[in-house]
């Protein structure tokens, strides 16, 4: 692990531009690493995305309406 996390801030972004900087992202991301994706509605087709490529998510929901979804490699 490389310590802490990358973050990839696209709340202010227009689809696809969020999915398409997520997944160059994705090629950089090592095991053990974790990227966590800032958004203000969650990206249900990045799930079977990541999914389908060996990552695994956990998305959490805050107050101020962001949508953090934390990526990393599936065990």
């Amino acid at each position: 692990m490389s310590g802490d996390p990358r973050i990839i801030d696209a709340r202010g972004l227009m689809p696809p531009e969020p999915l398409e900087l997520t997944l160059a992202a994705l090629d950089d991301l090592q095991p053990g690493d974790e990227m966590v994706l800032l958004l203000y509605r969650e990206p249900h087709p990045l799930y079977q995305i990541l999914q389908q490529n060996g990552f695994a998510h956990r998305t959490e929901l805050h107050d101020d309406g962001t949508v953090a979804i934390h990526i990393r490699h599936a065990p």
